[in-house]
């Protein structure tokens, strides 16, 4: 995977959008410095704003050129649960749409499972007040989920792959060669971590993949995006979010702890979550342990020298922590 902090000069996907916020920003201040009465902290909330959809864009369309996400032709069905993420995935994809070097398009989805309590006005007067192509998906799987779960179950797992089917359903029915998820940088490490602790395997979200069905792509253009981002531009553009808790998900859930535990660990650690996901993507076969992976049985000497070779008797140089997470402690063994 392509360092996502690499800084990319001729990416054609974020170049104009980086000019246009600029002279955005230089304007703002322009306007803003010859305004007397203006308040010196909505003109650093104005400047906040602008800086963050420059590094949206910026993100979002080095995701998309470092794995060919969308290409010429492309109708995108973007997947929208009401929630911050969703929302920004489709504002920023419609901001690049207008300066994208190809031509795509884009048709927002939801899909209304019934559940007690969801504001089914919400989306659909979002979308009109916006302007973007939409189809309403209703599908009573709230019900099916209640009858087949037993009561205090975790009700997710069923509930998602009834999601993923309709999905996939409505995408072809609206003739869209990608379906777009707002899956973040976040969601993939804690995806991650819950395969690792819960599963026993290294497998994480990809940015790019197709469908278990043969017949779909699916793509997660904000790969690249913290969490803390989609949070503050949701908030920056006042977008009506609808709440998550309305199917009654439990508190106690998987993944509800293992994002708490990284959430702690980044107050503790800044740049422990951005160092994880860089991981996923530079990956040392030869040392791991998966024989799928690696001939390890085949392994022998051969006289010549391998700089990709095991260096069992050294230590290998690691950055300096100031401290281990959960209380875990260095011994030295003699």
């Amino acid at each position: 995977m392509v360092n996502p902090m690499n800084a990319v000069n001729d990416n054609p996907w974020i170049a104009e959008e980086a000019e246009a916020a600029d002279a955005a920003a230089a304007a703002n201040t322009a306007a803003a410095a010859g305004e007397e009465a203006a308040k010196p902290g909505k003109i650093k909330i104005e400047r906040e704003q602008i800086k963050l959809e420059k590094r949206l864009c910026r993100e979002v369309g080095k995701a998309i050129l470092d794995f060919n996400m969308i290409e010429e032709g492309d109708k995108i069905m973007v997947c929208m649960s009401g929630g911050k993420d969703s929302y920004t995935l489709l504002d920023i994809l419609r901001k690049l749409q207008k300066r994208a070097p190809v031509k795509f398009d884009i048709v927002a989805v939801n899909l209304d499972q019934k559940q007690p309590g969801f504001p089914e006005h919400i989306l659909p007067e979002y979308f009109e007040s916006i302007g973007v192509d939409y189809h309403i998906e209703n599908q009573d799987t709230y019900s099916v989920v209640k009858r087949v779960v037993p009561e205090g179950k975790t009700t997710c797992g069923l509930c998602s792959r009834l999601r993923r089917a309709i999905l996939y359903k409505v995408a072809d029915q609206l003739g869209c060669t990608k379906v777009a998820l707002g899956h973040h940088r976040d969601d993939i490490v804690q995806t991650m971590m819950l395969n690792m602790f819960y599963g026993g395997r290294m497998k994480g979200m990809p940015p790019k993949l197709v469908s278990d069905d043969g017949k779909h792509v699916v793509i997660r253009p904000l790969c690249y995006v913290p969490e803390k981002d989609t949070a503050r531009w949701a908030q920056y553009q006042n977008f009506p979010i609808i709440p998550c808790n309305l199917c009654g998900s439990q508190d106690g859930l998987q993944r509800v702890a293992i994002g708490e535990m990284l959430r702690e660990w980044e107050k503790k650690f800044p740049g422990r979550i951005e160092s994880m996901f860089r991981a996923m993507g530079n990956i040392v076969t030869t040392h791991m342990m998966d024989p799928q992976l690696h001939d390890f049985k085949g392994a022998k000497a051969t006289g010549i020298a391998d700089p990709n070779g095991d260096m069992a008797f050294d230590h290998e140089e690691l950055p300096a922590m100031a401290a281990l997470p959960g209380g875990m402690q260095v011994v030295q063994l003699s």
